[in-house]
């Protein structure tokens, strides 16, 4: 075929980088789920817990609004290990985990379905750029509502407490970001994974809710909290501002002291009842 109008050139433009062309795939993605008006509304909302745990932060430190609102500083909550915890990490995991089972089970399948693979993989993508861009969208919005959040608080409270406390409580922001990323990846991989597994988007969704919830059954603890934990009991020395990093066993030991006594006290008993019959 003769080809009469030769109006084709070659791309003059920058190249996109090798190592951030992945990036194209989790762009688009994000644009596309922000178009639900319910992912958005969803997505803004998991932002008022932190702003409320900013708020109890700042009430410890100003003095006219406790005045105003008749509060004792005593009756807050302290800013520790603890507060971070359960008040800061738990909460905001959840909140990761239903944007994650929001948007990652669609990613792989809506590809699979549509035969949309070659399309990606004629371009200069690999599998591997593929994958990594899939979990791009899932770690980037976890992340904006888990670490994200939680060491801005800790900036926030070391802001107002002084380097004292920051130099001794920078432990806990090192556990705010190890355990958020590990929750990401597992998020991540697990989604990526029933993703490509089970094409049917509500069928997907349950399985990523079964996989994270049945285990609560057994009396498990949220995969965050239970890292946080486990640097804390690390620690395992008290610090600034009334910060206590707790041994998980202080709370057995005076129930252990009890049992003790008890215990030598029903031998003495013993002894003294076979006394005369020895005699």
């Amino acid at each position: 075929m003769a080809v009469l109008e030769r109006s084709y050139k070659r791309f003059e433009g920058t190249l996109t980088p090798e190592w951030s062309r992945f990036l194209i795939i989790p762009r688009h993605a994000v644009r596309d789920v922000f178009r639900s008006k319910v992912f958005t509304a969803f997505f803004a909302l998991s932002f008022i817990w932190p702003l409320v745990c900013a708020i109890l932060i700042y009430l410890h430190y100003n003095v006219d609004a406790l005045a105003v609102s008749r509060l004792n500083v005593r009756n807050l909550l302290p800013i520790d290990a603890i507060f971070f915890q359960e008040w800061v990490i738990a909460p905001q995991a959840y909140f990761g985990f239903f944007l994650a089972m929001l948007v990652g089970p669609q990613q792989v399948s809506r590809d699979l379905t549509n035969n949309a693979l070659p399309l990606y993989l004629c371009r200069p993508l690999t599998r591997g750029e593929y994958v990594v861009g899939k979990m791009s969208l899932i770690i980037i919005l976890v992340s904006t509502v888990t670490w994200v959040p939680g060491l801005l608080l800790f900036l926030l409270q070391s802001y107002l407490e002084g380097w004292s406390w920051f130099a001794d409580n920078i432990w806990i922001a090192s556990a705010i970001f190890i355990s958020s990323l590990v929750l990401i990846l597992l998020l991540a991989l697990t989604s990526q994974a029933i993703s490509a597994w089970v094409k049917w988007l509500v069928a997907a969704r349950a399985a990523l809710l079964a996989a994270f919830f049945i285990p609560t059954a057994f009396d498990l603890r949220p995969l965050p909290v239970a890292v946080v934990a486990q640097g804390q009991g690390v620690r395992g020395r008290e610090v600034t501002s009334g910060t206590r990093a707790s041994c998980p066993h202080a709370e057995a030991q005076p129930r252990l002291n009890q049992i003790t006594r008890l215990t030598e006290r029903h031998s003495l008993s013993a002894r003294q009842a076979a006394e005369p019959q020895l005699r």
